[in-house]
């Protein structure tokens, strides 16, 4: 039975660990998934609870799963996408159902089928037969080990990817590529899909196969079912309009794809997520995704699409609050120059949230700038910014405006504090902003820290620092594979258990998001990408 929560308990009990006030959200677990009250809390004082106020201090608090989602994520707000190849024998999985309600086929599949073969976007999709991240090192090799896995070559392709992986340990997409031919050879895979940009975003969609990846090969070293390994179907979304084909491609897919990671939060995904929902397929993105913890073990679950709005809003005002939050402790009194792009819902809504919290802080809003204005000029803005007493910007802009963010950057010459989101975290902001992004402060989902036992697991895995985005891909990929080993085959089924939500023991990302976000400071160093002497460090 579904409950309501507004986040204001009414039975007299205190809720220490409790986010706020939130506008009324239906739930159906015990717990809300925007604040994180128990369902007795919306009862009314005269109902009997126990005397130590519920649950005491370790209820869930929920977080956005940003590729990203952010996975976030990717690709100025939009994200992610992908049928079969007949080989020497068919494998007909355990789910006799027949045809879903749209005709969809969920038996008599073909899980050794080649996706692209039968896809409208052939060229954006690849187990492992084509390449989408093209160039690197290991180039050669990963040119060889596509022909022999497009032949079902096998020992070939395991072969040619292994040098591949060996001759560069930073490719998540040859690791992938690698467990694919593994899978394949086994012989009857659970198949995922995860979308990322690779044409507009290559690093950012690195970050997030890299959390794939390190999942993808732990689950198929001791795979749950004996002989059942993980496969993983890379989509390179080059174009957000794309999103509702790439999901019918997926949709329609004789090799059964059981779920998808991936797209953002603007309007082509929200199309494509509607597909997904009317076909009871599962789909983990920044829209639809939270994930609780709990006493050391977090809980992945969807909701439908009818009620994200409130997710993400709560999310942006978390991220407005703790910047604004830092600005007043740290460079008080603060005055502030807000730069946003119109054209993006994100930024704007953002934009939103920065004057609701400057406004409760007592801070100075100096002046809103549009750097979609005709004639914008950075240099300019920065300029009447310092004359008008500004001692803070804040860069409320979407990931496709980056280079704009580096011209404030170099503008500004280090005279202003430079604060932003997670929409700023990536390697070009690093490598090109150079010195004039030193001490740039960044809210973002999860921070590196070298005593994290998966930041450690995973530097060593990748040769380097991974990012937030692999870090929520991580659990992401976790939760789609717990689920297919509870349900093999059925996709409506995986569905409804994401939808109940599945429980996770080994996490990547342990914080409470809607509590605080964490926080990043752009320092000098030498564990940022290449070609760049700064890197993000931990705020604490």
């Amino acid at each position: 039975m579904s409950w309501i929560c507004d986040g204001t308990p009414k039975n007299g009990q205190q809720y220490p660990n409790c986010s706020g006030p939130h506008p009324p959200y239906e739930n159906n677990g015990p717990d809300c998934a925007i604040c994180g009250l128990p369902q007795e809390a919306m009862q009314s004082a005269k109902t009997v609870v126990s005397s130590n106020g519920g649950k005491g201090g370790n209820f869930p608090l929920p977080i956005l799963m940003l590729v990203a989602i952010a996975l976030l994520l990717l690709g100025g707000g939009s994200w992610w996408y992908f049928s079969q190849r007949g080989g020497d024998r068919t494998v007909v999985v355990e789910n006799d159902s027949g045809n879903n309600s749209d005709g969809v086929p969920t038996s008599g599949v073909n899980p050794l089928a080649i996706v692209s073969e039968t896809a409208v976007n052939a060229e954006l999709i690849s187990q492992g037969e084509k390449i989408l991240i093209i160039g690197g090192r290991n180039s050669q090799e990963k040119t060889s080990a596509a022909a022999a896995f497009a032949s079902q070559d096998w020992p070939g392709a395991i072969q040619q990817y292994q040098e591949a992986v060996n001759k560069d340990k930073n490719d998540p997409e040859a690791a992938i590529y690698l467990n694919n031919a593994k899978a394949k050879q086994a012989g009857n895979p659970l198949t995922m899909a995860v979308v990322v940009p690779i044409t507009t975003r290559v690093n950012e969609a690195k970050e997030v196969l890299r959390g794939v990846a390190q999942y993808q090969g732990e689950f198929n070293q001791v795979p749950s079912i004996p002989g059942r390994l993980l496969e993983v179907v890379v989509v390179n979304e080059k174009d957000a309009s794309l999103s509702d084909s790439l999901a019918e491609d997926l949709i329609q897919s004789s090799a059964n794809v059981l779920g998808v990671i991936g797209h953002g939060v603007d309007n082509n995904s929200r199309q494509a997520l509607t597909r997904y929902e009317q076909n009871n397929l599962a789909v983990l993105s920044p829209l639809n995704t939270t994930i609780s913890t709990n006493a050391g073990q977090s809980t992945v679950q969807t909701i439908p699409l009818s009620q994200t709005k409130t997710i993400l809003t709560t999310y942006l005002q978390k991220v407005a609050e703790t910047l604004v939050n830092y600005a007043v402790k740290n460079h008080s009194p603060a005055k502030v120059t807000l730069f946003y792009n119109s054209d993006n819902r994100y930024s704007q809504d953002l934009k939103g949230e920065l004057v609701s919290a400057l406004s409760k802080a007592g801070a100075t809003l100096v002046k809103e700038v549009d750097i979609l204005s005709p004639g914008f000029d950075a240099t300019a803005e920065i300029d009447k910014a310092r004359q008008a007493g500004s001692n803070i910007a804040f860069l409320a802009l979407s990931k496709n405006q980056v280079d704009r963010a580096i011209a404030l950057a170099q503008a500004n010459q280090n005279q202003l504090v430079l604060l932003s989101s997670d929409e700023m975290y990536n390697p070009q902001i690093l490598v090109q902003g150079g010195d004039a992004i030193k001490g740039m402060v960044l809210a973002v989902p999860w921070r590196w820290r070298s005593n994290d036992p998966f930041a450690s697991q995973a530097g060593k895995l990748w040769q380097g620092r991974v990012s937030w985005r692999t870090a929520t891909t991580y659990d992401a990929t976790n939760a789609l594979a717990n689920a297919f080993t509870q349900f093999p085959g059925d996709r409506a089924a995986i569905s409804q258990q994401l939808n109940q939500g599945v429980t996770l023991t080994k996490t990547a990302t342990e914080f409470n998001i809607f509590n605080e976000i964490p926080l990043v400071k752009a320092n000098p160093g030498t564990a940022g990408p290449t070609g760049s002497k700064y890197q993000f460090d931990p705020i604490e």
